[in-house]
């Protein structure tokens, strides 16, 4: 960060265990993506292969080569992850991690129970962010927030890292609802629920989600999906200096 005389918010520089940014790549040119990736290292901690991304991606071990020079890690999609698992190819995903020197993994919802037992079998080997929530709307809305707080502890202790709360790369799952609006009461009854806040990653893609994250939690909520090009534009909502929260943090 440029020297200044404006009184901020501390922000930890990495590695970070809070005020975490997970930006995730569905596809970004790699070109482009060196640049965004290197413009805002500073401020990245993850980068997310977005779901099946990484089969078709034909550059991506350039792509990984960027993001070890700057210091970022990455993990699969949580999709990708589910395909091994339909298809009974739970070791061949372990070898496809091991192949790209992958040293977090990211898992999605099937079963709770058999996604810890998975969560389980990894922990010895890897950091593993888990992700509770549906990418389905309506079956999202239909977990009731006991049942979220009660899966995100399950895996939290199965060995999970760091849970991430569903909303898709659109906003329009898991914690929001399809129109986008965010449901205020199951984020506020997980938080009541004795998690700790440094546990969670909440997918916050639209710049409205972020501001109502970092004003309700503050600079060091951990947020994720947020788009590669909008890495600086967090960090000054993080900070105060972006008019959404330009007067939250004084």
């Amino acid at each position: 960060m440029n020297p200044t005389a404006l009184r901020l918010p501390a922000r930890a520089a990495k590695p970070r265990r809070a005020g975490l940014t997970m930006v995730i790549d569905g596809g970004i040119p790699t070109a482009h993506f060196a640049d965004l990736v290197s413009s805002a290292a500073e401020y990245i901690d993850f980068v997310k292969f977005g779901w099946g991304t990484a089969v078709v991606t034909s550059q991506l071990g350039a792509k990984i080569e960027v993001l070890a020079a700057n210091d970022v890690g990455f993990y699969f999609g949580g999709t990708l992850f589910e395909k091994y698992v339909l298809q009974g190819r739970f070791d061949d995903f372990r070898k496809f991690c091991e192949a790209h020197a992958c040293r977090h993994i990211g898992t999605i919802p099937m079963s709770n129970s058999e996604k810890a037992s998975y969560i389980r079998k990894l922990t010895d080997d890897y950091t593993v962010i888990s992700e509770v929530g549906y990418k389905d709307p309506g079956r999202s809305e239909q977990l009731p927030p006991r049942i979220w707080a009660e899966y995100i502890a399950e895996d939290l202790a199965a060995g999970a890292s760091l849970v991430t709360l569903e909303a898709r790369e659109s906003g329009r799952s898991g914690i929001c609802r399809p129109d986008g609006a965010l449901r205020f009461g199951l984020v506020e009854d997980v938080l009541a629920s004795g998690l700790s806040q440094d546990s969670l990653l909440f997918e916050a893609p639209s710049t409205t989600l972020q501001a109502y994250f970092v004003t309700r939690l503050g600079p060091d909520v951990n947020l994720g999906n947020v788009p590669a090009n909008a890495v600086i534009g967090l960090e000054t909502l993080r900070l105060g200096l972006r008019a959404d929260t330009l007067a939250t943090f004084e």
